[in-house]
């Protein structure tokens, strides 16, 4: 077995990106099939014992997963690789009727350790408690750094971490179901993971403090005669923890993540004030610029107000969503170990603005509290003179803290932090649209308000609005265009539930345009229905002969799923269904062109990339140079400029060797597009979040 495993992981390696190197994942996978399969087993630091019942759709997936390994290794196609691993194996898996009992059967037991001096104690930065037992003492703020140390250890080990769960009720939360490899995979999310019961928050190894593994920070235990014989260790990690409104615990574990041995948990803790107000972001909703939609987040399900322009009120209407709202017909983390309870989402309107105007607010009520006040600007009515605007894609989060979560986005904190600076400093961003794969929290609900607590500072501020991508919408058998189940099992519901657009058609439709300044944006949903004679094909056809130039002389498009892209062409682009789904172009292209769309904007693929005037893979106009700027003459129309812009966060994309002729730039880095309009210019920049801000490329369009 182990032979076999190192020439799958060798043969797999040499053609596979590094982060691509978890078919040996499988391999420690299939030791622990056998493991699971045999009646009991042990191993040191920790005793598991293991209840063997039902083995066949486990033995089942290990034997699939050596195949496609195997498939992988021996072939120059990408289809039989890693998507046939995923699509095939996996919900071979998840649709098995048995696989939910069966991976939960297969928890730990019991994980034994005799070490009596072992102990987990925390503190805060407002609180000297540094002793377990009063733990259950402390209330957290809304934002709380929280030290754990772990004391008492007789052998430090690189597969010593440490976890937050919530809720520290949840049963089984900390137990070892190793089938959910399988769940973290169905996202696409190929990163070593904990394959405990329940999902944790976040969880870092103990190694990441510097004096853990070489003892730098000893006790004596036993001493005879003034000779130590007993000497132990201990680390320590700080959490940043933010408000999710259920208790929480922290939980040491040995054995790594992928055999999680649980030796010691904290005390339950609960947050000062479960039901305050958070998270709020404001969006458009209509083109007059007179209005603005305010939702947050609350534990607390009773109306609250926001309060705004000096003394004017607007009550919150109530939302929430719960599991059977999610997909059902595999097993997905939405609706399983990744659930977290939303809590309820409030949005109210507030009425008779003026446009291009400031306002202070704060929200709440007398029972869930009230937060501090704030300012939010409107941005241009339809038809003004200027706008500028920040678009982007493909964000996701990070944590603060440095520690892991499922789907981490390396360039997220950078490219909101820059973009929080340049609002503060300059106050030149009127609106910001976010064209697809919002938190990527794909099924792991508690990253919602992870993500929606990293954007607040930009989309408390300025209307944030968005387009659906395919990691909020896509799941099998659901009606998506796209059968991968890249949401988890969202599928769609918390980002319609936490993101309300302008949409028109109702639920599970969100496509919708909105003006502001001279610019008319068409947005569009590439995960839903667009073949010609769908709702939503005519709906953009109409949608786009419509606009009024007089009004708006230019037109944005925007959707998750590019046209062109030049990406590379690697597995992992077969992962997450290819850079660009060959029947897209032909039928959105006629579209954009008879609207004579200026600039069509994409994510999902991600890095930066510009092409020329282009239809149908040709160029039917190249820019002049006008004062170093690449300029599109628009007064005599040819084709649309298309640029990727999935930059924002997610791991950055190389381009093929070999650039495609209609390709005019292409760069690899975290940024954001910066867009300044008026009735004769259309000025397009892509900015680095570097703290210099350096403007990578621009280009502009004139009438």
């Amino acid at each position: 077995m182990a032979n076999d495993c190192r020439e799958q992981a060798s043969a797999v390696g040499d053609r596979m990106e590094t982060r691509l190197l978890f078919s040996l994942r499988f391999c420690i996978l299939s030791f622990a099939a056998i493991l699971i399969i045999s009646s009991s087993s042990t191993f040191v630091r920790g005793e598991h014992f293991w209840s063997s019942e039902q083995s066949d759709p486990l033995t089942t997936y290990f034997e699939q997963s050596q195949q496609f390994q195997a498939a992988a290794a021996n072939s120059t196609s990408t289809s039989l690789s890693l998507r046939a691993m995923r699509e095939q194996q996996a919900q071979h898996l998840l649709k098995d009727p048995r696989f939910s009992s069966i991976n939960k059967r297969r928890k730990l037991e019991s994980c034994i350790d005799f070490n009596p001096y072992l102990s987990i104690s925390i503190s805060t930065a407002a609180s000297s408690t540094s002793a377990s037992s009063s733990a259950a003492s402390l209330l957290l703020q809304d934002v709380e750094n929280v030290t754990v140390t772990v004391s008492g250890i007789l052998d430090p080990s690189e597969a010593d971490w440490i976890a937050v769960f919530s809720p520290a009720t949840a049963p089984d939360s900390t137990n070892f179901c190793p089938l959910n490899e399988a769940l973290y995979l169905e996202t696409g999310d190929v990163s070593p993971q904990p394959l405990t019961c329940l999902y944790p928050v976040k969880y870092r190894y103990v190694s990441a403090d510097p004096e853990y593994l070489s003892c730098g920070n000893s006790e004596c235990r036993e001493e005879i005669l003034g000779k130590c014989l007993v000497k132990t260790c201990s680390g320590s990690i700080t959490f940043r923890i933010i408000n999710i409104r259920t208790t929480m615990l922290f939980a040491f574990f040995t054995g790594g993540f992928d055999a999680p041995c649980l030796l010691k948990t904290s005390s339950a803790l609960n947050f000062s004030n479960p039901s305050s107000p958070l998270y709020a972001h404001l969006a458009s909703p209509d083109s007059t610029a007179t209005s603005m939609r305010l939702t947050w987040v609350s534990g607390n399900g009773d109306p609250q107000e926001v309060y705004y322009d000096g003394g004017r009120t607007s009550t919150s209407t109530i939302s929430t969503f719960t599991p059977s709202q999610m997909c059902s017909e595999l097993d997905n983390p939405a609706s399983g170990f990744g659930w977290h309870d939303p809590g309820y989402i409030h949005t109210a309107l507030m009425t008779q603005l003026t446009p291009s105007s400031s306002y202070s607010y704060y929200y709440g009520s007398a029972v869930a509290g009230w937060t501090t006040s704030r300012s939010f600007k409107t941005p241009p009515a339809a038809g003004a003179k200027t706008l500028n605007v920040v678009m982007y894609g493909d964000m996701g989060k990070a944590e603060r803290d440095h520690s892991d979560e499922h789907y981490v986005q390396p360039g997220a904190l950078g490219v909101i932090d820059a973009l929080t600076e340049r609002i503060s400093a300059l106050e030149d961003v009127d609106l910001v649209f976010h064209v697809g794969d919002i938190s990527y929290a794909t099924g792991f609900m508690v990253e919602w308000d992870s993500f929606l607590e990293m954007i607040n500072p930009v989309a408390s501020r300025i209307s944030y609005m968005t387009a659906i991508g395919n990691h909020e919408r896509d799941f099998p058998y659901s009606g998506s265009v796209y059968e991968t189940p890249d949401s988890g099992g969202e599928c769609g519901v918390a980002y319609e539930a936490y993101f309300p657009m302008p949409t028109q058609a109702g639920v599970d439709k969100p496509w919708y345009s909105i003006e502001s300044g001279p610019v008319h944006f068409t947005v569009m949903s590439t995960e839903h229905d667009w073949t010609q004679g769908s709702e939503q094909y005519n709906w953009i056809q109409n949608d786009l002969a419509m606009v009024d130039r007089s009004s708006t002389p230019w037109v944005i498009f925007a959707g998750h799923r590019p046209a062109y892209s030049s990406q590379q062409d690697t597995i992992v682009n077969d992962i997450i269904g290819g850079a660009v789904d060959p029947s897209f172009p032909p039928a959105i292209e006629p579209l954009l062109l008879n609207g004579k769309v200026d600039l069509a904007v994409w994510g999902h693929v991600h890095n930066y990339e510009r092409t020329c005037a282009v239809y149908k893979s040709k160029c039917l106009a190249f820019p002049s140079n006008v004062n170093g700027v690449d300029t599109y003459n628009n007064t005599n129309y040819k084709a649309p400029v298309h640029a990727v812009i999935g930059m924002a966060g997610f791991t950055l994309d190389s381009f093929s060797r070999a650039p495609h002729t209609w390709s005019s730039v292409r760069i690899s880095k975290f940024g954001y597009t910066y867009i300044q309009a008026n009735p004769n210019r259309l000025y397009v920049q892509f900015v680095t979040s570097s703290m210099a801000g350096t403007v990578e490329d621009s280009f502009q369009f004139t009438k």
